[in-house]
This record gives C-alpha cells, sequence and structure tokens, in this order.
C-alpha cells in the first residue's frame, strides 16, 4: 500500500511539474512581447510565482517518490528515462535563470526561441510515457 501511495504522489507531482512546464515558456512568449512596463511586471510576478510556489515543489516531490520508486524497475529503459528526467530538471533549472534574469529587466531570448524552447517538454514526455509503458529493453 505504501509503494502505491507513493506511485500515486509520483504521477499527480509529475502532472503539476509538467503543467508549469508547458506554461512558464508560454509565458516567456508574452513576457517577451509584451510593450508596456505594467505587463512586465505582471508577468514577473505570474512566472515567478509559478516557478517557486508550483513547479519546484512538484519537481521536488516527482524526483523523490522517483527515487523511492526506483528499485522496483530493472532493465535499460530506466536508464535512458533516468537521463531524460535529467535534462528535465537542467531544463527547469534554466526555467528559473530566464525568471531571474526577466525580473533583473532583461529579456534574454526572442519570442521565436521560447515558442520553439517549449517544444521540448513535450516530446520528452513522449518518449519517457512510452518508455515507462512499453519498457523496450
Amino acid at each position: 500500500m505504501f509503494m502505491l501511495t507513493i506511485k500515486v504522489l509520483h504521477i499527480a507531482a509529475v502532472v503539476f511539474w509538467y503543467a508549469g512546464l508547458l506554461y512558464l515558456p508560454r509565458l516567456f512568449v508574452y513576457h517577451t512581447e509584451a510593450e508596456d512596463d505594467i505587463s512586465r511586471q505582471r508577468f514577473c510576478l505570474m512566472e515567478s510565482r509559478l516557478y517557486w510556489r508550483i513547479m519546484l515543489p512538484s519537481m521536488v516531490v516527482t524526483l523523490i517518490c522517483g527515487l523511492l520508486l526506483l528499485p522496483n524497475y530493472q532493465g535499460g529503459w530506466i536508464g535512458i528515462k533516468l537521463l531524460l528526467v535529467l535534462l528535465l530538471v537542467l531544463y527547469h533549472i534554466y526555467c528559473g535563470v530566464v525568471v531571474r534574469r526577466f525580473v533583473i529587466g532583461g529579456t534574454p531570448h526572442s519570442g521565436r526561441f521560447f515558442r520553439i524552447f517549449n517544444e521540448i517538454p513535450p516530446l520528452v514526455l513522449l518518449v519517457v510515457v512510452w518508455l515507462v509503458v512499453v519498457k523496450p529493453f
């Protein structure tokens, strides 16, 4: 029962984390294209709250629960999944860097960059779900 509870927490935390990973770069697009200070300040507030209050706690719970579940899985697929999770953690950290750059008044990249940047998490999710369900090796 304990491990099933951990699995439920892991899946829920992944959903919350992913909501932020998908939405925050879209906010970056809007922020980059904002033309007035009031809008830019509003985006800074929204981005900071999303990152610190939702994404970071969700990522921490995801990683802790995932580590607790890790002994239950074997095979080469888990190594690839862990590499993809590491990629997502690095993506998450970079999102935090961007949030900070916006707060101090910079525009780190173009809207086009952030539109492309926003495509990374869905692609990673597709591969991770395939690995978990199919367990190809």
